[in-house]
């Protein structure tokens, strides 16, 4: 295989109220909080309708969207997020190395909507954030300006 690919998508409801940080490296921001993702289904034997609920934490470290979650996003906020999974290890308070998995938005290719709206409504009011740090190559294409020939 010549490459691989580390992308998630997630569109869940935010479990806690975003928790803004300050790294101690360079001391740029840092915005942390866990979504809910939820499946339901109907049990076959039983016929009742059954939920599974798995939580993921979020890290983000792009500072445009760090500030989207401070102003925006809060507790029971539905969000669409485009990140990169990440495992990291740490020390706990005994010394114990442990382990712990994030989707990470990062400066490049991480993506964040509001799904929600302040009218309850939220097909009408996305909010889209992304964090491409690309600049658009279309941005001064006039159609008109073309001069070149249809070969046909």
């Amino acid at each position: 295989m010549s490459g691989s690919v580390n992308k998630v998508i997630l569109v869940g409801n935010v479990g806690n109220q975003p928790e803004i940080r300050v790294s101690q490296a360079g001391g740029s921001e840092i915005a942390n909080f866990s979504i809910a993702t939820s499946e339901r289904w109907k049990d076959k034997n039983s016929g009742e309708q059954r939920e599974k609920t798995d939580w993921h934490r979020v890290v983000v470290f792009a500072p445009g969207l760090v500030n989207i979650v401070k102003n925006y996003v809060n507790k029971g906020s539905k969000v669409y997020i485009e990140g990169k999974l990440q495992t990291r290890e740490y020390m706990d308070k005994e010394g114990i190395k442990k382990y712990t998995t994030e989707v990470v938005l990062t400066q490049y290719n991480s993506t964040l909507t509001l799904l929600d709206s302040k009218g309850g409504d939220s097909r009408h009011n996305e909010n889209h954030f992304e964090n491409n740090n690309q600049e658009s190559k279309y941005e001064e294409f006039d159609p008109d300006n073309i001069k070149d020939e249809i070969p046909f």
